[in-house]
Parts: C-alpha cells; sequence; structure tokens
C-alpha cells in the first residue's frame, strides 16, 4: 500500500470523505465474506454501500439524476412487482439490493474528489486477491480453492474461482492502461491465471481490445508486455501444482513467482521494443510449452466445451419459450435435463447472466437490463479526468464475462463495476466536487 500512501501525502488537499470510505469498505467486506454471496455477507456489504448511496446523495442530490439512475430504478422496481406477481415481494429484493450496489458505486465515486484513488485502493484489493488465490494452489488452501476436472483452481476468499477471475482481470486491465507499476499487473495476471478460468482469459482479451482502441495500441502493448512476460514465467512455474492428484510444487511456484515479478519489473524499464520482443518471444514459448506439457496438466480446462452448461442454457431456452414476456419470477430459475449418461442434474444458475435474466425476469426484465447498459454508455461515452480509458476497458471486460458467469449474484462484482462507471463519468458537479 506503499505506492496508494505515497500519492495520499502529494495531494494533502484530497480526503475521502465518508461514504468514500463506507463504499470502499462495502468492497472489502464483500471480497472477504466469500464474494458477499451469502447472506450475512450480502447484508454487511449492502448495508455500507446504501449507507454510502444516502450519505453522497444527501451531500448532493443531483447526483442522483441522469438515465443511470432511471434504469437502475426501472429494473429494481420490475423485480419487485414480478416478485409480487409470484406471490412474495420479498423475492424481488435480491435483484433490488444488487441494483443498489452498483448504483451506490456509480453515484460515490462520481461525486468524490478522490477518484484516482479509489482506482489505486481497488487495485491493491485486487492484489490481495490475486495473491491469495495463487497461495491457495501452492499451499492447497481448501476454503480459498476448488477442486475440478481434477484440478486445484484458486479462488482467493471469493471462493469462486470464475468470480475472481472476471475480477482480477477487469482490475487487471484497468492496471495496465492506468500505467501501474509492471509487477502489480503481472500479480494481477498471475492470480488471473491461477483461476484456470477460460471465461476470464476471453474477457482479458475483449479488455485489452477495447483499451487499445480507447487509449491506443502502441501504449496497451509497451504497458503489457512486461507484466504478461513475468506472469507467464510465474505461470508456468504454477503449472505442476495444478493437479489435485499429485503434491504441489512449492519451492518452483515461488521461484517462479519472484522471477516472473522481478523480471517484469527489469523489463519494465527497457525499451517498448524490447518488452514487445521479449513477449513476442514469450508468446512462442509459452505455445510450444502448451502443446506438450500445459496440455497434460491442464486437461479439461483447454477446451471451451462444457456440457454441463450446455444442458442448463437448453434448459433455460425451455423455461424462456414457457414464460417469455414476464419470467418464471425473481429467484424461480431452477434448470433441470438428463445429461447423455441418464443422470438428472440440476442447476441453480445457467452461467450467463443475461440468460438468467430472461428467464427470471422475461424479456421485460432482459430489456431494462439493455437500458441500464445505455444509460452506462451514455453516461460515459466521454472522456472524462483521470482513469476514464481503464475504467471503460474494466467495465468492457465484465459486461463480456457476465455471459459466461453468475457474476451479478455477488455483491463484489456489482460494486467494483459501479465504482468502474463512476470512474469514466464526468466528475458531478465539475466546479465543486464532494470531498
Amino acid at each position: 500500500m506503499g505506492g496508494v500512501s505515497a500519492r495520499v501525502a502529494a495531494r494533502g488537499d484530497v480526503a475521502l470523505a465518508p461514504h468514500v470510505l463506507l463504499l470502499l469498505g462495502a468492497v472489502a467486506a464483500a471480497v472477504v465474506a466469500q464474494g458477499g454471496y451469502y447472506l450475512p455477507g450480502r447484508v454487511l456489504s449492502g448495508v455500507l454501500a446504501g449507507t454510502a448511496l444516502v450519505l453522497a446523495a444527501r451531500a448532493d442530490r443531483d447526483l442522483l439524476r441522469g438515465p443511470v439512475m432511471w434504469a437502475c430504478g426501472a429494473l429494481a422496481l420490475w423485480a419487485l412487482v414480478r416478485g409480487g406477481l409470484a406471490g412474495s415481494l420479498v423475492t424481488g429484493l435480491p435483484v433490488v439490493a444488487a441494483v443498489g450496489c452498483f448504483l451506490a458505486g456509480v453515484v460515490v465515486v462520481r461525486g468524490s474528489r478522490a477518484r484516482e484513488l479509489c482506482g489505486d485502493v481497488l487495485v491493491w484489493v485486487g492484489v490481495a486477491v490475486a495473491v491469495t488465490g495463487w497461495g491457495s494452489v501452492v499451499w492447497r488452501v481448501p476454503s480459498w480453492s476448488v477442486v475440478a476436472d481434477g484440478l486445484v483452481r484458486g479462488s482467493s476468499t471469493l471462493t469462486y474461482p470464475n468470480a475472481a477471475a472476471a475480477l482480477l482481470a477487469a482490475l487487471a486491465v484497468f492496471a495496465v492502461v492506468g500505467g501501474k507499476q509492471a509487477p502489480v499487473v503481472c500479480l494481477l495476471l498471475v492470480g488471473l491465471g491461477a483461476t484456470l478460468s477460460r471465461a476470464g482469459v476471453i474477457a482479458l482479451g475483449v479488455g485489452l481490445v477495447v483499451a487499445c482502441v480507447v487509449a491506443g495500441p502502441r501504449k496497451v502493448l509497451k504497458d503489457f508486455a512486461a507484466p504478461a512476460v513475468g506472469a507467464l514465467v510465474a505461470f508456468a512455474a504454477l503449472a505442476p501444482s495444478f493437479p489435485a492428484a499429485r503434491p504441489a510444487q512449492v519451492l518452483l511456484a515461488v521461484a517462479g513467482l519472484v522471477v516472473g515479478a522481478s523480471g517484469a519489473y527489469l523489463l519494465e524499464r527497457a525499451s517498448a521494443k524490447v518488452r514487445v520482443g521479449v513477449l513476442a518471444l514469450g508468446c512462442v514459448a509459452a505455445g510450444v510449452l502448451g502443446a506438450t506439457r500445459l496440455e497434460s496438466l491442464l486437461t479439461g480446462r483447454l477446451s471451451l466445451t462444457s456440457p454441463d452448461r450446455a444442458g442448463a442454457l437448453d434448459a433455460a431456452l425451455r423455461l424462456v419459450a414457457a414464460h417469455p414476456l414476464t419470467g418464471v419470477g425473481p429467484g424461480r430459475g431452477w434448470f433441470v435435463w438428463t445429461r447423455a449418461d441418464g443422470d438428472a442434474r440440476v442447476m441453480r444458475y445457467v452461467h450467463n447472466e443475461y440468460v438468467q435474466v430472461l428467464v427470471e425476469l422475461g424479456v421485460i426484465g432482459l430489456g431494462l437490463v439493455a437500458f441500464l447498459l445505455v444509460a452506462v454508455v451514455l453516461t460515459v461515452r466521454r472522456r472524462a479526468p483521470g482513469p476514464w480509458a481503464g475504467a471503460v476497458a474494466a467495465l468492457a471486460v465484465l459486461v463480456v464475462h457476465s455471459g459466461f458467469d453468475f457474476l451479478w449474484h455477488l455483491p463484489v462484482v456489482l460494486l467494483t463495476a459501479g465504482l468502474f462507471a463512476g470512474l469514466a463519468a464526468p466528475p458531478h458537479p465539475p466546479e465543486k466536487e464532494i470531498l
């Protein structure tokens, strides 16, 4: 946290207001409490975020104006109405809380003078998630890792690898565009690799493409090359520790992380041409390794197919066909199907938030989600002071990854998305920003 402290000292006139501290506290609480997925963590992070939202609105009610507020309100109202039609308004409350977490991030950060400091804190929270996720693979920490397909996947305190991957991919892109130090970005990328999330890698790639568009390909490649090379080294050293049936290679993994982060630090000081050239060589070496060693180590994660997810999607589409306009009701989306071997399967989530909304809230609900996405685009479309480009690219990561996993059921993801939207939005009001 030394970099953050130095930045605070350099900006002696900038302080974090109580509502900003509460919002950042909500993010930290959600990270520690398994992403805020279960009721205690959801209540804690929701209360902190809600209080932050109220305090920010009391300081400046104009912060609640704009298309994002209208879109959030419409989606929350429809969830309550649909829950009432299904027999209980209470079933719509989780959607209301989720919308509130996102809105709190937008409103609080948009009205703060300490916008860049909020981004720095978020990055360091991501580093903590990355290191604990990596460590959970190396030291086989049961509560911070998941065994799937015979592989130990890092999930940190979030306990869900794909949610950790979404958070780390978004923060890695944000850090790259923001020019954060190469070892910091390297750790975020290593943490992402430790999750073995295919969707995380895809979303990272999309985020980098968006970053190239909004910040320029030369800058992105230059700032991404050094940490990417370091992350490749660290991931290669971590790979032998993934198979659950084999002992973890602790010394190799630790040495790989140290060498990778140190190499990123040194390479950062080389010329841009050297960085990109080394990255190209690293990708070639990774490709050769992937065709031999990694393929045998990571069997089951190098394919884009997933029979269970395909079965859940088919079951979801059947529910949509039966209830197209209004859905089955919030919280009522359970998916049942029979596998090819004759076994019956049941899943709570379809692993695609857009389809999940379509199932539970129907075409009306999905239309309101589209309205919210358009409202966010309209809000962030113009370049704003501060980390605008990185925040826009990070939002793209979360939007894409939401099509592969149930991310909107974890407050930490929604709070982070709201923070990025607030960082990308124009400050309000520009002439008298809230402390």
